[in-house]
């Protein structure tokens, strides 16, 4: 469930005497010089948007699933969904990408010890070229929620769209259904913007993700130090982009993304 004084701070009175102004030195009508707004682009600042508290659905048995790796260059996608323990409250959970790596590392062993269910789902680069990241990324998150041990009857996921959840259960007409016209019952979900930030089940599956890409990251640095990714972890930064370009496209690479496919369309070319 998310986790959600003020102090009174009264300043000393640091008034000073003013001095006398000494003369101006400047000729007679000569024009003042008027002071520059420091910050030019300020006005155009638009403040945060705040969003509301959550507010969870009615459920017995509440999932909470999120993604890591949509952007990066090669590797999986992979995703977690989490089911928490109400009697072992987890303290500090909150979107992954905020916390440090030992944090991380400390919350996701914890998280691991306390819920009630875990699970890890993925999406090869083979599934992310053929079907696209975003269907890959659903296909994931299903694969996610299929391997916990206890199935939901709700899911929470991160971001504006949820796949279908199929149960395990068959519905009362699914059940009496024929072969031929077989129906399986889905499992209720929303989508919840910046819900890793806002949903206790969200944010500890963001953990788990990005604790499995990472550590898949560095183990691929340890076979191909080369390419740096235990510094970039698979992400379009410039030194990666130039290694790709220096060393070649590796079969882990998902060549659908299009400086993969540049580079490989180069490479071509000079055969």
């Amino acid at each position: 469930m998310p986790n959600k004084t003020a102090l009174v701070n009264t300043k000393p009175n640091n008034t000073k005497l003013k001095s006398a102004k000494p003369q101006s030195t400047k000729p007679k009508g000569a024009k003042p010089k008027v002071a520059k707004p420091k910050n030019k682009g300020s006005k155009n600042i638009k403040p945060k948007k705040v969003l509301p508290t959550f507010v969870y659905p009615i459920a017995y048995c509440i999932a909470g699933v999120d993604e890591v790796g949509r952007g990066p260059l090669v590797g999986d996608v992979v995703t977690a969904a989490v089911i928490l323990d109400p009697e072992h409250p987890i303290e500090g959970l909150m979107d992954s990408k905020k916390l440090s790596d030992k944090k991380r590392n400390l919350l996701s062993i914890e998280i691991k010890q306390h819920a009630i269910a875990w699970s890890i789902g993925r999406a090869s680069p083979e599934e992310i070229d053929t079907l696209n990241i975003l269907h890959a990324t659903m296909l994931a998150m299903q694969r996610a929620v299929q391997g916990l041990s206890i199935e939901p009857d709700y899911v929470l996921v991160d971001g504006n769209r949820c796949p279908s959840f199929l149960s395990n259960t068959q519905s009362t007409n699914a059940a009496n259904a024929t072969n031929e016209n077989f129906a399986q019952s889905t499992i209720d979900c929303l989508a919840v913007v910046k819900g890793d930030d806002r949903v206790s089940e969200i944010s500890a599956a963001s953990i788990l993700a990005k604790v499995v890409r990472d550590d898949e990251m560095i183990a691929l640095d340890k076979l191909h130090p080369e390419y740096g990714f235990a510094q970039h972890k698979g992400y379009p930064t410039k030194i990666h982009l130039e290694k790709i370009i220096e060393h070649g496209v590796l079969d882990c690479y998902r060549q659908s993304f299009k400086p993969v496919a540049n580079v490989l369309a180069a490479n071509k070319v000079k055969r």
